[in-house]
């Protein structure tokens, strides 16, 4: 079909090759056959090793040129090294985030009721979460310049009143009942201006919505005390990274939370699982691949504005604990293509 959704894939390394192909099979079923089109490209470890970098100038134009992304994982420690100079499947990463222009990444975070004894924490503190981690991703210590010697080293966290006000924008545009703005004001200058500015945006722009403020190291005990409490998370690009991945344990698994990377409105979002390449399990068939399956829902929300194909791949997956699937990161032994079936039947 000439009007088919052209979705980039970038199946990556590790596990990312065998998810990535059980998610076409989910989408195909969920949307119909021939709405959407995969290509698939190379990104990551697997780029390095074909081209020696880990984002190519034509992977680049094709995402540019795709209607969404779908991302499944980089790394492992075939790439490690701290030599400066030696390529990363992170540069990759870091470098389609800024070239297309995705500066919010949205991590939501719900408690599943088939899940809540799956996970560390004790049914009552978590039961009733659900929230939304709203990560800055395009500016921080991540994207700031860096400095090497054989004894010294830096990396320069900046931000400008304009980085936060945009991501202060979509964290109040998503809140329904408030938003917590994360920071370390009580430190660091750039955590002073973002508090700064973000009080400003709510107070010109949402003053229905409830703002408060916490620290970082605050946040990270609340998190883990009383997360239903939670609504909006707000917060710059390193205590976003750690956070969510710290909230993920809400769920039982890293291995059940999704995210979106949004940013140009006339450019595609980029939409991966929040885990890793998992390079041990790697080729055996029991990787979870519901966390790709719910990204690729936020894929169908975010990117393609099909919001009723999206509900019924989350409610097929819900469906599908409820029923008592399990894959062994969740305490049982599905596999790959059971996990897949299981959501199959549900659609």
């Amino acid at each position: 079909m000439s009007d088919a959704k052209l979705i980039a894939t970038l199946p990556g390394d590790g596990i990312g090759p065998e998810i990535t192909e059980v998610t076409k099979t989910v989408l195909n079923t969920v949307v119909g056959e021939g709405r959407l089109r995969f290509e698939d490209h190379l990104f990551g470890g697997a780029s390095i090793d074909a081209h020696g970098i880990a984002l190519t100038d034509e992977t680049l134009a094709a995402c540019k040129a795709a209607d969404a992304v779908l991302l499944a994982a980089v790394g492992g420690p075939k790439w490690d090294t701290t030599n400066p100079d030696d390529p990363r499947p992170e540069q990759g990463l870091l470098g389609i985030r800024k070239e297309l222009g995705l500066f919010a990444n949205l991590r939501p975070v719900r408690a599943i009721d088939a899940l809540i004894e799956a996970s560390p924490l004790r049914p009552e503190r978590i039961k009733g979460t659900d929230l939304l981690v709203v990560r800055e991703l395009t500016g921080g210590i991540y994207f700031g310049e860096k400095t090497r010697t054989e004894t010294t080293a830096s990396d320069v966290c900046a931000y400008s009143t304009e980085e936060v006000e945009r991501i202060a924008r979509t964290a109040f545009r998503a809140a329904t009942r408030k938003v917590t703005s994360v920071d370390k004001a009580n430190v660091l200058e750039t955590s002073r201006l973002w508090r700064e500015t973000v009080v400003r945006v709510q107070a010109t722009e949402f003053p229905d919505v409830v703002l408060e403020h916490l620290l970082v190291d605050n946040a990270a005990m609340q998190l883990v005390s009383n997360p239903s409490d939670f609504d909006v998370i707000v917060t710059e690009n390193m205590f976003g990274d750690i956070l969510s991945d710290e909230a993920a344990m809400i769920t039982g698994s890293i291995g059940m939370l999704p995210s979106a990377s949004l940013g140009n409105p006339d450019g595609p979002g980029l939409f991966e699982p929040v885990h890793g390449s998992a390079p041990d399990i790697a080729g055996q068939g029991i990787a979870n691949p519901l966390a790709m399956f719910l990204s690729a829902a936020l894929m169908l929300r975010h990117g393609l504005g099909w919001e009723s194909e999206a509900v019924a791949l989350e409610s097929a997956v819900d469906r599908a604990l409820a029923g008592g699937l399990r894959t062994p990161d969740l305490g049982g032994s599905a596999n790959t293509a059971e996990a897949t079936e299981a959501v199959l039947s549900n659609l």
